[in-house]
C-alpha cells in the first residue's frame, strides 16, 4: 500500500514549463514539432508542427501514445480549429530508403515547419536532434510528454498517419495496416513472410530485406 501511495504522490509534469519560459521572454509564437512512424516497417513517416495560443484552452493534450484513439481524434479536431497554425506532412517509404529514417524524420519535421501559415519565433522539437532552420530551437527528450506544443504535434501526426494506414489497407488487403499501422508486430511479420513486401514497405529495414532474400 505504501508503494502505491508513493506512486500517487509523484509530482505532475508541467507541460507548459518550456512554453512559460519562452513567454516570459516575450516569445509568443512557439511551434511544437514531432514525427510519427519512425520505427515502422511500412508506410510514410509523418510529422506535424503546431503553434498553440498562449491562452490555450484545449485540455488533455499529452504524448499521443498515452491517449486512446478516441481521445486523440477528439483532440485533433480541437487542435485543427483552435491552434494559431498547424501543418502536417509525410515522407514516403521510398525517400526513407533513399536518405535513411533519421534524416527522413528530420526532413519531415522541417517540411511541416515550412508548411505553417504563421512563422514561429521558437521551435520545440521532440528528440535529440535539431532540424535545419534559422529559427531558434530546442530539442527535448520525450518532448511529446513534456511540452504541450510538442504533444499537440504528436497528436496531429499520429491521427493523420493512422488514417493513412487505414486507407492503405484497402489498397493492400493482405496486410492488416488498420491494426498494426505498419509497425513490426508479430501479425505484421507473419504477413510479410506469407505475402512478401508491398511497394509501401521500407526495403532497407532488416525484416523487410529478409523477406526480399527469400
Amino acid at each position: 500500500m505504501s508503494r502505491q501511495l508513493k506512486l500517487l504522490n509523484l509530482p505532475k509534469i508541467d507541460s507548459l514549463l518550456f512554453e512559460k519560459e519562452l513567454y516570459s521572454q516575450g516569445i509568443t509564437k512557439v511551434a511544437g514539432l514531432d514525427e510519427v512512424g519512425r520505427g515502422c516497417l511500412a508506410g510514410p513517416v509523418v510529422a506535424a508542427a503546431v503553434i498553440l495560443h498562449r491562452e490555450n484552452k484545449i485540455e488533455g493534450i499529452d504524448d499521443s501514445k498515452k491517449l486512446t484513439p478516441k481521445k486523440r481524434e477528439f483532440l485533433f479536431e480541437r487542435i485543427k480549429v483552435e491552434a494559431v497554425s498547424w501543418a502536417v506532412v509525410s515522407v514516403s517509404p521510398q525517400d526513407i530508403d533513399r536518405m535513411n529514417i533519421l534524416r527522413a524524420s528530420l526532413e519531415a519535421m522541417r517540411l511541416s515547419l515550412l508548411s505553417l501559415d504563421v512563422e514561429p519565433e521558437y521551435l520545440l522539437i521532440d528528440g535529440h536532434e535539431p532540424i535545419k532552420s534559422d529559427i531558434p530551437q530546442k530539442a527535448i527528450k520525450k518532448g511529446d510528454a513534456r511540452s504541450i506544443s510538442v504533444g499537440a504535434a504528436s497528436i496531429v501526426a499520429k491521427v493523420t498517419r493512422d488514417r493513412m494506414m487505414v486507407e492503405l489497407e484497402k489498397e493492400y488487403p493482405h496486410f492488416s495496416f488498420s491494426i498494426h499501422k505498419g509497425y513490426g508486430t508479430k501479425l505484421h511479420l507473419e504477413e510479410l513472410k506469407k505475402h512478401g513486401p508491398t511497394p509501401i514497405h521500407r526495403m532497407t529495414f532488416a525484416p523487410v530485406m529478409g523477406c526480399l532474400r527469400r
